[in-house]
């Protein structure tokens, strides 16, 4: 009866134990969750840099007057398991005024963004200038960012550069973002449009994808209406096939250092693998990004039986199949250049 009587006592005593432990713990968990911070109802700007530590951040936090107590900060972000997990970036933060609401909001909040358009047939240089401008991205460090050999592995881009390979979009993108993080963000994008059917007409027309981006750039650096790219395309597979040089003035304008302005015959004379007047067949590499339009283009052309095409000053082409009636062609836009030109003296006036 004694024995009984004891495991009883025992087993009560070790359940009060346990309970006053779990007491304790709560008890604890709920003093550093809810320890109060700074109460502040106007939202504060945190910045978190990358690879920073719990320490650098709970340090950080309390140089901006965002917490008031390091440690109990530190033991709270712990205690919710969340010690390897609070995220880089630049957030906006209210109310937030408990070491839990806090965190949760630093966890869950979505980093301050910038929108940032690319627009088709801009090149590598035209997007480090618009980086440049409107974020922290030196024009250098993106230039060099786009002929990083470990990048272009990891995107298992078989090119010298990412010319071509950055997708023209609108892009919400961090306030803080890098060079290799826009690169990412824009290639990203460029593989979800690029579908196995388009990268299977690739290989019925014998091209690498290098060389498909390289005939869209040039097709985005001449049309300027959707409906004309699938014939422009078609001009250039027909020189292609007949072996003729393409003659493509956005191959020049890609080369010379004033670009865009009117070609003068000194600059389809400039030695240069990207001068198509000069060398047959594609340039080495794409002269700027297409769009999606341009790159559908340059795999369905239109099956024509035009081998040239000259602008007709309306942001149309006149199409022809001999050299003779380009030339005519041709004769028709000076007209109508010459007399535009007359027109602005006039205006001026």
């Amino acid at each position: 009866m004694l024995e009984k009587i004891q495991f009883y006592l025992d087993r009560f005593l070790t359940e009060i134990i346990m309970i006053s432990v779990l007491s304790g713990m709560l008890f604890y968990y709920a003093v550093v969750l809810l320890w109060p911070q700074f109460d502040s109802k106007d939202s504060a700007k945190i910045s978190i840099p990358k690879g920073s530590t719990l320490v650098d951040v709970s340090n950080k936090l309390y140089d901006q007057k965002i917490i008031s107590n390091k440690k109990s900060f530190v033991l709270a972000v712990k205690a919710l398991g969340y010690e390897k997990d609070l995220p880089a970036g630049k957030f906006y933060i209210e109310d937030a005024s408990t070491n839990y609401c806090l965190i949760k909001k630093i966890v869950n909040s979505v980093g301050i963004s910038k929108k940032m358009t690319i627009l088709e047939g801009w090149s590598v240089v035209d997007i480090a200038r618009n980086l440049q401008s409107n974020f922290n991205i030196k024009k250098e460090s993106f230039i060099r960012a786009s002929k990083n050999k470990n990048l272009l592995k990891k995107w298992d881009i078989k090119s010298t550069s990412f010319e071509g390979y950055l997708f023209p979009d609108t892009y919400l993108l961090p306030e803080d973002v890098d060079a290799e993080g826009v690169i990412d963000k824009m290639v990203s994008e460029y593989n979800k449009n690029i579908t196995p059917a388009m990268r299977k007409r690739m290989t019925e027309l014998g091209l690498s994808e290098g060389e498909v981006l390289a005939l869209a750039s040039i097709i985005e650096g001449e049309a300027i209406y959707d409906s004309e790219r699938p014939r422009i395309s078609g001009v250039y597979h027909n020189r292609l096939k007949k072996r003729m040089r393409l003659q493509a003035d956005p191959t020049i304008q890609y080369i010379i250092e004033d670009s865009p302005r009117r070609l003068l015959n000194k600059d389809l004379k400039i030695k240069s693998p990207y001068n198509t007047y000069l060398n047959y067949g594609l340039p080495p590499g794409p002269i700027n990004n297409p769009g999606i339009e341009s790159i559908k283009a340059a795999l369905y052309p239109e099956q024509i039986d035009f081998l040239f095409f000259v602008a007709r000053g309306d942001g149309y082409h006149t199409f022809t199949k001999t050299e003779k009636e380009h030339n005519i062609a041709k004769k028709e836009f000076q007209k109508i250049r010459r007399k535009n030109r007359i027109s602005k003296k006039v205006n001026k006036k």
